[in-house]
């Protein structure tokens, strides 16, 4: 399928469907952007930046997944609070650039809880979705405590990019939660309260596996919401996950040698894409 550009009326409107209705067990692979401009670590070149960007999201195509993620991973220490201008106007040159490049849907994450500068980079990048760490709700963080705003998260979704979809983390990884919430109750006040798009169970850290019984937990209490899996996940558990979930969301697993810090290995994107595909 070609478009006519970023902003071609015939991509638009396919963008405007649900990333669920595309398949039925959804694969979102993560584009981890190195450092940029502002952040501690930053290497001095935002060009190579963005080519690291566009390759890894070449490689996620090639294998197979239909759509990406793309979020400030190398941002360090995050701020709980808004971003600055540097890191938007950063992520949107490569949102930019990653469009231009592959046909895959995209979304974006901007850590730790921009949910407004996510939703802008949709409308200023041709995104169709976003994900949310803190959507409702409050946690307890390495930044410190950070509230939801669900309030203003969609109201200024329908000002500025309508057709986008809010993908929210429960309990979400590296925080704990406030109070003696249980999942259960968080994830239905998420998807109930919140009008969250789809609600993501993770596990407590960057690349490690949910609980499957947190999993089993939250798919009880929302029968009726998607749900995705948001860390740990790999071709040989995959399986498991899905007797529950609608999609799940990989990074870590899908460098090359399972390392965090490589380049996406498309060869490791095709074998996820197959185990999907293979129930046991």
């Amino acid at each position: 399928m070609e478009s006519s550009g970023i902003w071609g009326l015939g991509y638009f409107a396919l963008e405007m469907k649900s990333l669920f209705s595309r398949a039925p067990k959804l694969l979102i692979g993560v584009v981890h952007l190195r450092p940029l401009p502002g952040a501690p670590r930053f290497s001095g070149s935002l060009r190579e930046i963005i080519d690291a960007a566009v390759a890894d999201a070449l490689a996620y195509e090639r294998g197979g997944a239909p759509a990406v993620f793309i979020e400030n991973f190398g941002d360090v220490p995050f701020t709980k609070s808004s971003v600055p201008p540097e890191t938007i106007a950063a992520m949107t040159a490569a949102g930019c650039a990653v469009r231009a490049a592959v046909q895959l849907r995209i979304g974006f994450n901007v850590l730790r809880n921009d949910a407004q500068a996510a939703l802008a980079l949709c409308a200023a990048c041709d995104g169709s979705f976003i994900r949310v760490n803190i959507h409702t709700g409050a946690m307890l963080t390495d930044q410190g405590l950070i509230e939801g705003d669900a309030y203003h998260t969609l109201r200024y979704r329908g000002r500025v990019s309508p057709g986008a979809e809010i993908f929210a983390d429960v309990h979400v990884k590296h925080a704990v939660p406030l109070g003696d919430w249980t999942i259960e109750d968080s994830a239905h006040d998420t998807v109930e309260r919140g009008l969250a798009d789809a609600l993501i169970v993770s596990g407590v850290g960057t690349g490690q596996a949910a609980d499957i019984a947190d999993v089993e937990r939250v798919r009880r209490a929302c029968p009726g919401a998607k749900l995705l899996l948001g860390s740990g996940v790999n071709a040989a558990n995959v399986q498991t996950y899905l007797r529950f979930a609608d999609g799940v969301i990989v990074g870590s697993s899908l460098k090359r040698d399972g390392k965090l810090a490589n380049p996406v290995d498309p060869k490791r994107v095709a074998a996820l894409v197959r185990a999907m595909g293979s129930p046991k």
